[in-house]
């Protein structure tokens, strides 16, 4: 059965549910890709990564998607440096892919304001920035996984 694509419904969805951009890359990537993972297991280890790991850094949908990257192509030979390289080549195409799509790799730098500043996390949620920003995002992840993976 093929995953389909996913959309920016879905994505709204996945948050209104509670759901964090992380969770919902790692488990799109993980069905749909075949990544030796269920959907309830990605959820529960992409769960620490939203909100840029709540601390406005690396973006949920960069991490959810890295984790990916790493559940296909992730070195676990020692020594085993053909494999190491063919993930830092995946891991910098995804980043290059991100960066142009969406300007940064950065949560607090893509929103426009740090979700850790109770001020700018209110200014978050009064823009409603997680549905009109965060659903585009999980998009652009799962589209760039999908030509990556």
């Amino acid at each position: 059965m093929s995953i389909p694509s996913m959309t920016e419904e879905k994505a709204a969805k996945g948050f209104k549910e509670g759901f964090d951009c992380s969770q919902q890359v790692l488990a799109y990537a993980a069905g749909r890709h075949n990544l030796g993972m269920d959907e309830k297991e990605a959820f529960k280890i992409g769960a620490p990564f939203g909100g840029g790991m709540w601390n406005g850094d690396t973006c949920g949908c960069v991490s959810g998607a890295l984790m990916a990257i790493g559940l296909r192509y992730g070195h676990c030979v020692p020594y085993d440096k053909e494999t190491k390289a063919l993930l830092t080549a995946k891991a910098v195409e995804f980043e290059k892919k991100f960066v142009e799509r969406n300007g940064s790799l950065i949560c607090r730098n893509i929103l426009g304001y740090n979700l850790t500043v109770p001020e700018e996390l209110k200014k978050i949620m009064e823009q409603n920035l997680f549905f009109t920003v965060c659903t585009g995002l999980v998009c652009s992840a799962c589209e760039i996984l999908d030509e990556v993976l």
